[in-house]
């Protein structure tokens, strides 16, 4: 994974976001495996979904999640899967594809940190 430090991308409240496969992080981010499997796990998203399917889905799926209860953003079944399973270390070898669609239906946000 391309790592990419800089001070515009993400915004502030975020240490890192994944676009198309390339990691962009906060210059003072701590960079963990936990974060790296994270934002792998999106990589792997984005290629089963296709790259503009990937970030059309993530924002329909966030804006019509701001209209319900909770953190929109923890809400979004592609995070929700991350999230939950971003220290497992051998999660992407046993990975199913679409993984994150079992996602949609859960009510309650995992727990974890923001990443991006």
């Amino acid at each position: 994974m391309i790592i990419i430090r800089n001070r515009f991308l993400p915004l502030p409240q975020f240490s890192a976001i994944n676009l198309f496969g390339v990691l962009f992080c906060r210059p003072n981010a701590r960079i963990t495996p936990t974060l790296i499997n994270h934002e792998r796990i999106h990589t792997a998203q984005i290629l089963e979904m296709g790259i503009i399917f990937f970030y059309i889905w993530y924002v329909v799926e966030w804006t019509i999640k701001l209209f319900s209860s909770g953190n929109a953003y923890m809400r979004i079944s592609f995070e929700r899967e991350a999230y939950r399973h971003e220290r497992d270390l051998n999660y992407l070898k046993e990975r199913k594809l679409f993984a994150w669609w079992k996602y949609l239906r859960i009510k309650k946000p995992e727990k974890g940190g923001k990443s991006h």
